[in-house]
C-alpha cells in the first residue's frame, strides 16, 4: 500500500479510540501517504483523539455535530480554510441508543429511531453536500461503513439494521448524483468488530465468536484489513469502483447456515 495515496489529503470522522474502525482506516491511509483531516465531537472525545492524530502526522482537528447544521458548516469552513481541495472523506459516525440495542425491534421508540436514522444515515447526505464542492476539480471518494445487519436479522442490532439500510441506500443514490463529478460513493461493511460502538450492542461477544468460528475464513475482519480495503477505494486503483457495499467479514455473508461443527 506504500504510497498508493502519496499526494492526497483527506478528513477522517468518527475516530472514538485507538479500536475505532475509522482509526484502523486513518492509520493505514497515513501508511500510504495521505495527509489526514479529523473531527471529533466533544473534549473527551477530543482527547482521546489528538495524541492518535499526532502519532500520523496531522495538527488538523475539529469539534463537529453532525445534527448541527450551522456545526458542519462551520467545520468545513475550517477545511476549505486550510486545504483548497480535498480528496477523500470516511463517514465512521453512528449512534442508537444502547437500551434499544437488545431485546426486541419492535419495541423502538419514535424518538431513537428518529435520532439513530438522523446521526447514522441523513449525517451521510449533509457531509456529501458539503465534501463534493471540495472536490469539484479533481473528483474525490466518500466512503462510510454499515454492516451486513442492513439487510439481514441480526438479533439485538434492531433500529441499526435499519438505519443502516438507509446509508446503504443513500450510498447509492449519492454515488448516482456525484458521478458525473468523478466522485465515488462506497461503503465497507465488516463482520463484527471490538469497537466501543460494537460493544454497545446486546450479545456482541457471541455475535463476535459465532462469526470468528464460522465464517470461511474463520476470522472476524482487522483493522487493517478494513483499513487496506479504504485505501484502495480512495486510490487511483478504485477510479471505476463506485455505489458499492464491499464486504469485509471473512466471507462470512455467503453463508446459508453456520459450519458443521458449530450447528
Amino acid at each position: 500500500m506504500a504510497g498508493l495515496l502519496t499526494g492526497k489529503r483527506g478528513l477522517i470522522m468518527g475516530v472514538a479510540n485507538d479500536r475505532s474502525i475509522a482509526w484502523g482506516i486513518a492509520k493505514a491511509m497515513a501508511e500510504a501517504g495521505a495527509e489526514l483531516a479529523f473531527t471529533y465531537q466533544g473534549e473527551a472525545f477530543g482527547k482521546r483523539l489528538e495524541p492518535l492524530a499526532q502519532s500520523v502526522g496531522s495538527d488538523f482537528m475539529v469539534d463537529v455535530d453532525v445534527t448541527d447544521d450551522a456545526s458542519l458548516d462551520a467545520a468545513f469552513e475550517q477545511l476549505a480554510g486550510r486545504w483548497p481541495s480535498i480528496d477523500f472523506v470516511v463517514h465512521a459516525i453512528a449512534y442508537s441508543d444502547k437500551n434499544e440495542l437488545t431485546g426486541r425491534f419492535l419495541d423502538t421508540t419514535r424518538a431513537n429511531f428518529k435520532n439513530s436514522l438522523d446521526i447514522s444515515a441523513y449525517s451521510f447526505i449533509e457531509v456529501a453536500r458539503r465534501a463534493h464542492p471540495l472536490m469539484q476539480e479533481n473528483g474525490g471518494t466518500l466512503l462510510t461503513l454499515t454492516y451486513q445487519g442492513s439487510n439481514q436479522v441480526v438479533p439485538n442490532y434492531n433500529v441499526m439494521g435499519v438505519a443502516k439500510a438507509a446509508l446503504e441506500s443513500a450510498t447509492r443514490y449519492l454515488a448516482n448524483d456525484l458521478g458525473p463529478e468523478g466522485i465515488r460513493v462506497n461503503a465497507i461493511s465488516p463482520g463484527p468488530m471490538k469497537t466501543l460502538a460494537g460493544a454497545a450492542i446486546g450479545g456482541a461477544r457471541k455475535t463476535f465468536k459465532h462469526t470468528d468460528q464460522n465464517a470461511p475464513l474463520r476470522s472476524n475482519a482487522t483493522l487493517e484489513a478494513v483499513g487496506g480495503t479504504a485505501v484502495y477505494l480512495a486510490s487511483d486503483a478504485g477510479a471505476c469502483t463506485t455505489g458499492e457495499i464491499i464486504r469485509v467479514d471473512g466471507g462470512f455473508h455467503v453463508l446459508g447456515m453456520p459450519q458443521p461443527d458449530h450447528l
